[in-house]
């Protein structure tokens, strides 16, 4: 058997579209590339089943708001432009849309793509329903008890106490569980899961900001407002004027 003393050359022998149509062989993983305007240019087999789609050709040259709700799509682009500026996402559990429709758990990494002068031009990226991850599901069952709690009763006021109670867990054990499984504090998931019901009423509802706030659990607008913009990296007010202009 000859070594293969190159493997750039031999990478270039075999074709990149080869090397990559191999992610058709991991169906449990969504995989894409974007152009530097954030234009998908490749898509693996489960990306494209997973919004309904035939072929790549359907695809190509489509963007996050073709194929995904306004307010996911607007966090999709956010995030491509932390990306953009070098930064890399790992394994980000988040909540999304299944290809049914339905929200469901996934765990999301990013990478930056550059030209040999060094020069951005585009990005690529993977998710997985964690529902088809053993290991990661097994982690999910360890915090379900909190985690649905805190999914039904965000509009309440929760304490780190009460989701230790009802997880029949000390505070010090149920925050390792969660910076275990979840990589954050039971405070920040309780804060995320809220700004994402926020952003979702923004776009659907026509409320008053201050009442958006309100009615998913923040009592305080300022607060609120300065929470949304740490997360999403704008204020509520702009989040929805960009969304209005686009509509």
């Amino acid at each position: 058997m000859s070594q293969v003393n190159k493997p750039v050359e031999f990478l270039q022998q075999i074709g990149l579209t080869k090397v990559i149509s191999m992610f058709d062989l991991m169906p449990d993983i969504i995989f894409w590339i974007k152009d530097q305007q954030g234009r998908f240019v490749y898509a693996n087999q489960a990306f494209i089943e997973h919004f309904g789609q035939r072929n790549l050709s359907q695809i190509v040259g489509k963007n996050d708001y073709d194929f995904a709700p306004d307010y996911l799509a607007k966090q999709y682009v956010i995030d491509d432009e932390k990306v953009q500026q070098g930064q890399e996402i790992n394994e980000r559990l988040e909540m999304n849309m299944t290809s049914s429709g339905e929200l469901a758990w996934y765990s999301t990494s990013k990478r930056p793509l550059f030209s040999e002068d060094n020069e951005f031009i585009g990005s690529y990226g993977i998710t997985r329903h964690l529902q088809k991850m053993s290991k990661a599901l097994s982690g999910i069952e360890a915090v379900k008890l909190p985690v649905e709690y805190v999914r039904k009763n965000y509009r309440q006021v929760i304490s780190v106490e009460q989701l230790a109670e009802i997880s029949h867990l000390s505070v010090s054990a149920l925050e390792r569980r969660f910076k275990k499984y979840l990589a954050k504090t039971p405070k920040q998931f309780i804060n995320e899961v809220r700004l994402e019901n926020a952003r979702r009423l923004l776009v659907e509802t026509q409320m008053p900001i201050s009442q958006v706030g309100y009615e998913t659990g923040f009592a305080d607008h300022s607060y609120f407002s300065k929470q949304f913009r740490l997360f999403f990296g704008e204020l509520p007010s702009d989040f929805r004027e960009a969304y209005t202009q686009k509509q």
